[in-house]
């Protein structure tokens, strides 16, 4: 190892499982520094007036870091935790422990890609590597039956080629022992006063679902929801938000590794051979996987398009955010989304639905909104989502079937959360 130190640099990817990153740096060097930077840009506002990162998500992440480095600490090692922007954190960190080397995972988003160059170019000038892994999707990259440029647009024919076609890799094993330099510095987790001046988030007793962040907590949840749900409860559930695996916020933040879920889901079904919820949890993963691999091949072409919103648009805008529409199941959905910041697929659907179809407002305000607003938030399943309720560019492909409020517009559903309603502003 020649007494190299390597730096990995943590961003969405916070977990111990099944990262390759932390594997490698262990293998390859004598000591490593594990590094998560708040990056103060994702706690500003966009020009939709909408923060990009709200109250709930932030206490989440904040969680999920805490999380992981407690599971670094039981291996030995330890997280270091700033509050700035990585290409001069980094930088000032790898000059003051002589690090050989920066580890981290690719993002497929443009700000990520953004902040990715400014770390690789002020790193270069120390004569120091980024080394860039592949690591948040399902199936590997490598692994696709296609090059990235001629991936299927249509979600179905990506579907039918990968499962014909590709596998899901093993994951990676987790580092039995961790070993940070001896005069590593100790940092404290910021508050969310520090981030942005976000206030403290109250939770709405009527929610059924409080999540709480970090790698132990989602492989909890993992467990918990493959063991209370056989078969046969699944066949008999009508609502959607009991078959939902909500598993998309520690996904979202890399405390869960996809693969990881894939591998327990297969196990689960080898003693539930009808395979409903195996089938379910990893239809999810592979709309996540596509949405990735879109961002990947389209980029500006998804996320281009941002315009200042009409009069009445901002109007319609701020009535949906506010829970204000007058159209029970929608503000019903807002109302639980504001209060929770979670909120099943098919609500968000249908709101989504409204505000581009029936208020005629930018799909983008709306994607905006739920940056804010969702815990689960990640660049390429919100827009893509986005575009594909639109049906514009290069998801006109993908034609959203109309969404039947048949499983939304219960009266006891929207009598839960209309009580709400004049309490949101």
């Amino acid at each position: 190892m020649n007494g190299k130190t390597i730096l990995v640099w943590f961003r969405n990817d916070l977990r111990v499982h099944d990262n390759e990153i932390l594997l490698e740096a262990v293998k390859r060097a004598e000591k490593i520094i594990p590094v998560y930077c708040f990056d103060p840009r994702y706690f500003t506002e966009t020009s939709y007036g909408t923060r990009k990162t709200g109250s709930f998500r932030a206490k989440f992440l904040l969680e999920s870091v805490n999380g992981l480095r407690l599971s670094l600490q039981k291996l030995g090692g330890d997280l270091l935790i700033k509050v700035g922007m990585p290409e001069q954190i980094l930088p000032e960190i790898c000059q003051k422990y002589a690090i050989s080397e920066v580890y981290h995972h690719r993002e497929v988003a443009a700000e990520e890609t953004e902040i990715s160059e400014k770390v690789e170019t002020a790193l270069w000038k120390q004569q120091i590597n980024l080394k860039h892994f592949i690591g948040h999707t399902l199936y590997h990259k490598e692994d696709l039956p296609f090059p990235i440029k001629d991936i299927p647009d249509a979600f179905i024919a990506f579907k039918k080629k990968i499962e014909r076609d590709s596998s899901v890799r093993p994951g990676f094993a987790t580092p039995t022992q961790i070993s940070v330099p001896v005069n590593l510095e100790s940092t404290e987790l910021p508050v969310l006063s520090d981030l942005g001046g976000l206030p403290i988030p109250q939770y709405d007793e009527r929610t059924q679902h409080r999540f709480v962040g970090g790698e132990q907590e989602g492989l909890l949840r993992l467990k918990s929801f493959l063991s209370l749900h056989s078969v046969t409860q699944i066949k008999g559930i009508k609502n959607v938000t009991t078959i939902t695996s909500m598993l998309s916020p520690w996904l979202a933040l890399g405390c869960l590794s996809p693969r990881e879920v894939y591998w327990q889901v297969k196990d689960y079904e080898k003693d539930q051979p009808s395979g409903d919820i195996a089938a379910h949890v990893v239809l999810e993963l592979q709309w996540r996987d596509y949405f990735r691999f879109m961002l990947k091949k389209h980029g500006s072409r998804i996320t281009n398009g941002s315009k200042e919103l009409t009069l009445v648009e901002s109007e319609a805008f701020t009535a949906w955010k506010q829970g204000k529409t007058g159209v029970g199941v929608v503000d019903a959905c807002m109302a639980e989304l504001n209060s929770t910041g979670y909120i099943n697929n098919k609500c968000r659907q249908y709101i989504a639905m409204y505000l581009v179809k029936d208020a005629a407002v930018n799909w983008r305000a709306g994607a905006a909104y739920f940056e804010e607003k969702l815990i689960d938030y990640s660049p390429a399943s919100n827009w893509g989502n986005w575009t594909y309720i639109a049906g514009e560019g290069v998801m006109s492909v993908n034609r959203p079937i109309a969404i039947k409020p048949d499983l939304l517009v219960e009266e006891q559903y929207i009598k839960k959360w209309m009580s709400k309603l004049n309490e949101l502003h």
